[in-house]
């Protein structure tokens, strides 16, 4: 396999070696004797069906090893006996999230080691890492010990299911690198409900330092500009970036205010032309504002960009309370990184959700941590599929080859359903071959699968 990132790419088969040595530590909460289906086939399978982005594959595979004596739940992901939808999911409810947690950070790992990381970096050498909370399931019915409680206007109430999905973004890339969740849902010993802020923290506490090492700026929405928040970051090694709003930042902007009529506010004007007509860039920006009314608030710089048409019509505004010095030749690399805090909306949850990946889907609720567990599964499927996007050539050509992604995982779909492939380099090496095939020529597909 060739890739652009070397001899220490990490492979598919890399890493369902691993889910398999992971998902044999997930505890059994078993006692009797129906012990036919192991932990590991479980969570296998489960796995599967969000890699494949096919609710019935399991279906289908049963269906193949009775005709066929094999199926590819086997051959592609391990599974030795695939197990009931009801067996998946009472065997998987007493699993903690943070059990697959390791699966995480043996992708990323590979990811440094192959330079994929360094290539995420910004022009000053940073990582970019954006948190938002998103919500992926609700019922006014079912509830359970993870889930949070709303009480709406109109009486009734309802149990939302709200994750923060940590991202490594870069300005001006398609993609993002998926990181361990943190799941917001009460906490022993504590009244106040759980929300997006303290799970932020709490993934900062557990898992930050090792992205503080690699020297990383910390993205977010206005949410996360407040003034504790910030001193967490700065004091686990952490730059700052985050969307800040005039309504929420009252006692900032008025010393904006204030030094743009003393002229300490400074402006740089670009323009650029986008292909199809120009847009003027201003950017306006200073440092040492307090991020509070108190004597003892935090300093921040300020920064804010505005984008005209031709015109003069206003096309984009925002602006951000950053740790970063700011001057007039980082201020536009500044505000792109900011605005790259939207791929965790765009590339990421949005992805998750209409892409074939059905985040709020509804795969099993359960009594204890099924549904967090399904979810994490879901968003590891997503890191998987990311890793082969920038790993696997074959891949890489098949993506560029059909009409979108969605056509690959339709084709992969309808041909594991009817064929048995050895491995995933055999479907993959079927599928190229697909595409060399000449009508004219008497030449049989020399990679078809053997049938029975």
């Amino acid at each position: 396999m060739s890739t652009p990132f070397g001899l220490n790419a990490l492979t598919f088969s890399d890493v369902t070696r691993q889910l398999r040595l992971t998902f044999e530590t997930f505890t059994d909460q078993r006692t009797g004797k129906n012990m036919g289906y192991t932990m590991t086939d479980a969570g296998l399978s489960a796995f599967s069906v969000f890699f494949m982005q096919s609710p019935s594959f399991l279906d289908f595979q049963k269906t193949m090893q009775e005709t066929q004596g094999k199926n590819n739940a086997q051959t592609l992901f391990g599974v030795f006996q695939i197990p009931t939808d009801n067996h998946i999911r009472s065997l998987l409810d007493g699993v903690e999230p943070t059990a697959a947690y390791p699966l995480f950070d043996f992708i990323v790992d590979g990811f440094q080691r192959s330079g994929v990381i360094d290539s995420f970096r910004g022009s000053d050498r940073r990582l970019l890492l954006a948190l938002d909370g998103t919500q992926y399931y609700s019922s006014h019915k079912l509830h359970g010990p993870c889930c949070s409680c709303k009480t709406h206007r109109n009486g009734k109430t309802s149990y939302p299911h709200t994750v923060v999905t940590p991202v490594l973004v870069k300005p001006g890339g398609d993609k993002v690198i998926s990181l361990s969740p943190e799941f917001v849902c009460p906490q022993d010993g504590l009244e106040k409900q759980d929300c997006e802020l303290n799970a932020s923290l709490r993934w900062l506490d557990s898992r930050g330092s090792r992205y503080a090492e690699l020297g990383t700026t910390v993205l977010g929405d206005d949410l996360y500009c407040h003034e504790p928040f910030c001193r967490v970051l700065l004091s686990k090694g952490f730059e700052f970036i985050l969307v800040c709003k005039p309504d929420s930042h009252k006692t900032l902007y008025e010393w904006v205010d204030d030094l743009e009529r003393n002229g300490v506010v400074k402006t740089v004007v670009r323009k650029r032309w986008t292909g199809k007509c120009h847009e003027t860039d201003t950017y306006r920006y200073v440092s040492a504002v307090p991020l509070r009314d108190a004597d003892d608030a935090l300093s921040v710089n300020w920064c804010e960009m505005t984008t005209h048409a031709a015109d003069g019509k206003v096309l984009y505004r925002n602006a951000f309370a950053t740790s970063v010095a700011v001057d007039d030749t980082n201020v536009a690399a500044v505000v792109a990184s900011g605005r790259a805090r939207w791929k965790i909306e765009n590339e990421n949850n949005n992805t998750l959700k209409t892409k074939g990946y059905h985040f709020e889907h509804n795969y099993g609720h359960g009594k204890q941590f099924l549904s967090s567990l399904l979810a994490t599964l879901i968003l590891l499927a997503y890191l998987l599929h990311t890793l082969l996007d920038l790993m696997d050539d074959k891949f890489q050509l098949l993506l560029r080859k059909l009409p979108s992604r969605r056509r690959l995982f339709d084709d992969m779909k309808a041909l594991t359903t009817y064929w048995c492939f050895d491995s995933w380099e055999h479907l993959l090496d079927f599928m190229l071959e697909g595409w060399s095939y000449d009508p004219e020529s008497p030449i049989v597909w020399p990679l078809k699968p053997e049938i029975g």
